[in-house]
């Protein structure tokens, strides 16, 4: 697969949104028009930084379908197609492996009896950071691992208690360091340059390009604190996403050139 500018696959939430799973978080009502209106804006910010988005097929019997990183993880031209640890997730990934295959990504399977959800898995430069306890488990490491080092990435296992995802923790900037709310991060040791922020919303960028990022915007220390080491900073609403433990990440899969 090739192509000349970065590819974004986005799945819009369906009328079950309000259902969708809750696991470290009381459950609140979710306003639906509100966060269809919150994902058309989010859509466009990355169509306005220069992203093409591509719709994935509606599953609207799923109501966590909106979080399509969780259905697959992207290396390069290939793509894992995950297991999720929930049974009521299984569904979304049928859509979300016909879409990587529109694309043009060599597909590969997680296998029974791993299980992986995509918002576990981190990468950084060759380094793949798999969270788990929660909807991963270490079979899903050692299959990712196999298909993984032959294409020239390592793989390192992190714990994840405190969070429903190892990226609900946190992601990484640009240059590779790791952002995370120190007390949602179980073992900052686990990587190699870890910067605190101060907000929980603060540690979940999407990396737009080398020197912009696409964040929450109830982080505003966070984002000035981006700002201070050079970075512009996209910023906006997903409250209601957020409700069901969602983040930035969670709403696309990114292909990039």
């Amino acid at each position: 697969m090739s192509t000349l500018v970065p590819h974004a696959l986005v799945r819009p939430p369906g009328p079950l949104l309000a259902d969708g799973l809750v696991t470290h978080s009381a459950r609140v009502p979710v306003d639906i028009e509100l966060a269809a209106e919150q994902w058309r804006a989010y859509v466009a910010a990355m169509q306005a930084d220069g992203w093409d988005t591509t719709e994935v097929e509606r599953a609207d019997d799923c109501p966590d379908a909106v979080f399509i990183e969780d259905a697959m993880v992207v290396f390069g031209d290939r793509c894992v197609v995950a297991r999720p640890g929930a049974l009521s997730r299984r569904a979304e990934v049928v859509g979300a492996e016909t879409a990587a295959i529109a694309a043009g990504l060599e597909v590969h399977h997680i296998v029974e009896p791993g299980t992986l959800d995509g918002g576990d898995v981190l990468k950084v430069d060759r380094m793949v950071y798999v969270g788990v306890g929660g909807r991963t488990n270490a079979e899903a490491v050692a299959q990712l691992t196999a298909l993984l080092m032959p294409w020239g990435w390592d793989v390192r296992a992190v714990p994840v208690r405190s969070v429903l995802h190892l990226k609900s923790a946190v992601t990484a900037l640009p240059d590779g360091t790791i952002v995370g709310y120190p007390d949602l991060v179980d073992e900052p040791s686990a990587f190699e340059r870890f910067l605190p922020v101060p907000e929980p919303a603060g540690a979940h960028v999407v990396v737009l390009g080398d020197d912009r990022l696409l964040m929450a915007a109830d982080a505003p220390q966070s984002a000035a604190l981006f700002r201070s080491m050079g970075y512009e900073t996209v910023e906006v609403d997903i409250s209601e996403f957020e409700k069901l433990e969602g983040c930035v990440t969670c709403l696309s899969v990114r292909i990039r050139p």
